[in-house]
């Protein structure tokens, strides 16, 4: 496997994920998830057997706080360590950065993963999160 920064070459394959993914809410508007991509803070891409088998996007200002949106492996690669490398590589790159932060689906499966990397639930810190979803 191979960590590469995302660039617009690979924005056909990332769309693909996004649908493997069943993420419909980004896939019912393309060009919003275009320019959600073109925005984004980072974005780094997993490359394994020649093809983007995984994709890990954040936002925030890469100073004070960053927001990890997105963590995507295409569904026949799962189980092998791309989502966690790709998780590792984000954090690194901002390892000074005092808060990284995501939301995602409350599963067993999904607690036990980002659990596994040090990540922690919110009211753990005496805090909660709020969102005003369209």
């Amino acid at each position: 496997m191979d960590i590469r920064e995302y660039s617009e070459q690979y924005q056909q394959e990332a769309l693909s994920l996004y649908q493997d993914a069943g993420w419909t809410a980004y896939t019912a508007d393309i060009e919003a998830l275009r320019m959600g991509l073109a925005h984004s803070l980072c974005i780094l891409t997993a490359f394994a057997d020649g093809k983007l088998v995984g994709l890990i996007r954040a936002v925030g200002d890469g100073h004070t706080v960053v927001w990890i949106q997105d963590v995507l492996v295409r569904s026949d690669y799962r189980r092998k360590g791309i989502g966690k490398a790709l998780v590792r590589a984000l954090c690194s790159e901002y390892s000074a950065v005092r808060q990284i932060m995501l939301a995602s689906d409350e599963t067993e499966e999904l607690i036990a993963f980002y659990t596994s990397l040090g990540f922690q639930k919110f009211q753990r810190f005496g805090m909660v999160a709020y969102c005003k979803q369209r």
